[in-house]
């Protein structure tokens, strides 16, 4: 059992961080005794690491609520793993487009001869 403030140093979060996370519904705040401060046991450590690495993978806190109620359903996990993985195939293809469209246009400042003009200017007016 520790304290709000142990348990975010042990985590390198913030205490407000554990706060956000018990307002949003993903983990449940301990009750507070007469005197004394809040514990936090090892549920606790385990769902915020949960947390913590379901973010870390690109997952939003809906889906990351999701996921925490689908602990047994692999099926409906896997639904979501493959959903959120044609999101970043999306995201790579537009930024390897991307990539291109800029070298190219830094190409074409290579090549340039006019010191008074630039193509990659000229291109965005």
């Amino acid at each position: 059992m520790k304290t709000i403030g142990k348990l975010a140093k042990e985590l390198d979060i913030n205490v407000e961080t554990v706060r956000f996370y018990e307002r949003k519904g993903l983990i449940e705040q301990p009750p507070k005794p007469d005197s004394g401060y809040r514990m936090y046991d090892n549920t606790h450590v385990s769902q915020l690491k949960f947390i913590l690495k379901a973010k870390a993978l690109g997952f939003t806190l809906d889906e990351v609520a999701s996921l925490m109620s689908m602990s047994g359903n692999c099926a409906d996990v896997e639904s979501m793993g493959l959903q959120k993985l044609k999101l970043i195939r999306d995201k790579i293809a537009d930024l390897q487009r991307l990539e291109h469209v800029i070298q190219d246009m830094t190409n074409s400042c290579k090549a340039n001869q006019d010191p008074n003009s630039c193509p990659i200017i000229n291109s965005l007016n």
